[in-house]
C-alpha cells in the first residue's frame, strides 16, 4: 500500500513540475503515466519468465516508444523548454542504461547454457537478443543528442558508447566469420548426402542461415552507430561485404573500396600464380579437343552424305541432309562435353541442366516444334523432295529447299515462298511431278452444222502430229457434250508433266488455225430476238 502511494505521489509530482513548465496538463499527465508503467515494467522484468517476460518486454518497448515520440514532438517545437526536458532526458537514459544491463544479463545467462546440447538453437536465441540491443543502443545514441541539444556535455557518456560499439563490432565479426565457416560446412554436408539428407541437418542448415543473416544485420547496425561516433570502420565494411556480398554506399567509400579492390587483386595474383599454368594446360587441351571434335565432325559429316546420297533406299534429299547434318552436330556435342570435362564441370549436373532447359524452351516454342514435328512427318513419309512441283498451302510452284522447320517454294511465276512446314503437313499436299506422265484436259467445240468426222479425224491427227505427246497411253479424242450451241469434243492428250503447258498452247493455237482453213466454225453463244408489234 505504502509503494503504490510512493508512485502515486511520484506521478502527482511530475504531472505538477511539467505542468509548471508550460506543459500542457493532458500532455504533463500522458508522459507520467507512460513513466509510471515503464517503471514498473523495468522493475518486473528481471524476475519474469516465460510468456510472460515476452508480454512485458513488449509493453515496455510499445510505451517507452510512445513516451520518446511525445518527448521528440516536445524538442522539437519552436521554443522547446529546456527545463522542463531535461529530466525527461536524463530519465530516457537511465531507461537505456537499464535495458541495457538487462539484455547483457539475459545474454549472459544463455552464453552459460551452451554445452547443454542445445547449442544451435540457443545460438540463435542469443542472435535475436543482440538485435534488440541493437535497437536499444540506436536509442541510447539518440538520446545522447538530444541531451547535446538541451546543452549538456556528454563527452564521457559518447566515449563510453564508442568503447561499448568498438568491442561489440570486434565480438560479431569473429562471430560472423564462424558462423560463415560452419554454415558452409553444413552446406557441403547436405550436398554429399543428396537424397538422404536428414531433418537435422537441414534444419540446422536454416538456424545457421538465419544466425548469419542476424550477426550481418547486428554488425551493420553497430558500423552505422560508429559511423556516427566518427570512428573508423573500414575493417568492419569489409569483413561485411565478404560474407553478405551487398554494395551500399558504405562499401562505395574511398577507403573501403580502395582495400576490397587491393584484397582482390592480391587474391587473382595468388591464383594466377598458383593454379595458372595448371589453368593454362587445361584451356589449351580444351581447344585442341574442340578442334578435333570440328575436323570428326566434319569427316563424319562427309561419310554420312556420300552414304546416304548413294544407298539403294533413296533416301530423300531432306532425309540426306537430315542424316549428314546431324552425325556432324552429334560429334562436336560429345567433343564439347569431353572438352568441358576437362575444365572441371561435372557432366551429370550439366545434362540434368540440359534437359531441364529444353523443357522450359520447349514450352516457349511450340510453334517452332509444331514446325518440327511436320518436318519429321515430311522425312518420313516424303511426299514431295527437293525439284518436285507442289501445290500446298495455297500455293502452287517447285520446292527450291527444304529443312526441318520450313519448306523454301519457287513460285511459276518466279516468287520466292518460305512455308511452315506444319501449314504444309496439315492441309493436302499435290505432288504435280511426282508421276512420269499427265494428262492434259482440253474441250473445243464446233457447229451443228459441220462434220463430226472431219473435225474428229483433224483432231486427232494435230494431237499425233505434236512431237511433246506421248504415245502411250494413248491420247483420247472423243465427242463428249451437244451443247446449247455447239458440238463439244473432250481432247485428252499424256505429256511428260514438265511438258504440260507447251501441250497445252500449242495444241490450243493449232486447232483454231486448223478449223479455219478447213472451214470448221468454233460456235459462240447466240441470241435471237423477237419483236411483235401490236396492231
Amino acid at each position: 500500500m505504502k509503494r503504490l502511494t510512493r508512485q502515486g505521489l511520484t506521478l502527482v509530482l511530475l504531472c505538477l513540475s511539467l505542468s509548471a513548465a508550460a506543459i500542457p496538463q493532458d500532455i504533463a499527465e500522458h508522459i507520467a503515466r507512460l513513466q509510471q508503467t515503464i517503471d514498473k515494467d523495468i522493475q518486473t522484468l528481471p524476475r519474469a519468465k516465460g510468456e510472460l517476460k515476452a508480454i512485458t518486454e513488449y509493453r515496455v518497448n510499445t510505451k517507452l516508444t510512445l513516451l520518446r515520440t511525445q518527448i521528440l514532438s516536445l524538442l522539437e517545437a519552436d521554443s522547446p523548454d529546456t527545463q522542463a526536458l531535461l529530466p525527461l532526458v536524463r530519465q530516457q537514459l537511465v531507461y537505456t542504461d537499464r535495458l541495457g544491463r538487462y539484455l547483457d544479463q539475459d545474454i549472459a545467462a544463455m552464453t552459460q547454457e551452451l554445452g547443454t546440447g542445445k547449442d544451435n538453437k540457443m545460438a540463435l536465441q542469443i542472435a535475436r537478443r543482440e538485435s534488440a540491443k541493437d535497437k536499444l543502443l540506436k536509442l541510447r545514441l539518440e538520446t545522447l543528442g538530444w541531451a547535446e541539444k538541451l546543452g549538456l556535455d556528454m563527452g564521457q557518456q559518447k566515449q563510453a558508447l564508442s568503447q561499448t560499439l568498438l568491442a561489440r563490432a570486434d565480438g560479431l565479426d569473429s562471430l560472423l566469420s564462424y558462423t560463415q565457416v560452419r554454415l558452409k560446412a553444413a552446406i557441403d554436408e547436405v550436398t554429399i548426402a543428396g537424397k538422404d539428407v536428414t531433418p537435422e541437418l537441414t534444419a540446422l542448415v536454416t538456424e545457421l542461415k538465419e544466425r548469419l543473416a542476424q550477426n550481418s544485420q547486428s554488425l551493420s547496425q553497430t558500423i552505422g552507430l560508429l559511423d556516427a561516433l566518427g570512428e573508423e570502420t573500414s575493417a568492419w565494411k569489409q569483413a561485411l561485404f565478404a560474407v553478405s556480398g551487398d554494395i551500399t554506399h558504405d562499401v562505395l567509400t574511398l577507403n573501403v573500396a580502395s582495400s576490397l579492390i587491393e584484397q582482390w587483386l592480391t587474391a587473382a595474383e595468388t591464383q594466377a600464380m598458383d593454379k595458372g599454368p595448371g589453368l593454362i594446360f587445361k584451356f589449351l587441351v580444351f581447344l585442341v579437343i574442340l578442334l578435333l571434335a570440328a575436323l570428326l565432325g566434319n569427316m563424319t559429316k562427309r561419310l554420312v552424305r556420300r552414304a546416304v546420297s548413294n544407298s539403294s533406299l533413296k533416301f530423300s534429299r531432306l532425309l540426306q541432309e537430315f542424316f549428314t547434318s546431324l552425325s556432324g552436330k552429334v560429334i562436336f556435342a560429345m567433343g564439347l562435353l569431353i572438352a568441358l570435362s576437362q575444365l572441371g564441370f561435372e557432366l551429370g549436373p550439366l545434362l540434368a541442366g540440359f534437359g531441364i532447359a529444353g523443357v522450359i524452351i520447349g514450352f516457349a516454342l511450340q510453334d517452332t516444334l509444331s514446325n518440327f514435328a511436320s518436318g519429321m512427318m515430311i522425312l518420313i513419309y516424303r511426299p514431295y523432295d527437293v525439284g518436285d512441283l507442289i501445290s500446298a498451302a495455297g500455293v502452287t510452284g517447285r520446292v527450291s529447299h527444304m529443312n526441318l522447320v520450313s519448306t523454301t517454294i519457287k513460285t511459276l511465276d518466279n516468287q520466292r515462298l518460305i512455308i511452315p512446314n506444319n501449314k504444309i503437313w496439315g492441309d493436302t499436299i499435290n505432288n504435280i511431278t511426282v508421276e512420269h506422265h499427265r494428262r492434259v484436259d482440253m474441250s473445243f467445240g464446233i457447229s451443228y452444222s459441220d462434220s463430226i468426222e472431219q473435225a474428229e479425224t483433224l483432231l486427232k491427227a494435230i494431237v499425233e502430229a505434236h512431237p511433246k505427246v506421248l504415245a502411250t497411253p494413248a491420247p483420247t479424242v472423243k465427242l463428249h457434250l451437244l451443247g446449247e450451241s455447239s458440238v463439244d469434243f473432250v481432247v485428252r492428250p499424256w505429256v511428260k508433266p514438265d511438258h504440260y503447258w507447251d501441250v497445252y498452247w500449242d495444241i490450243t493455237r493449232e486447232v483454231k488455225l486448223r478449223f479455219d482453213a478447213e472451214g470448221i466454225s468454233i460456235p459462240f453463244p447466240q441470241r435471237d430476238v423477237h419483236v411483235y408489234r401490236s396492231k
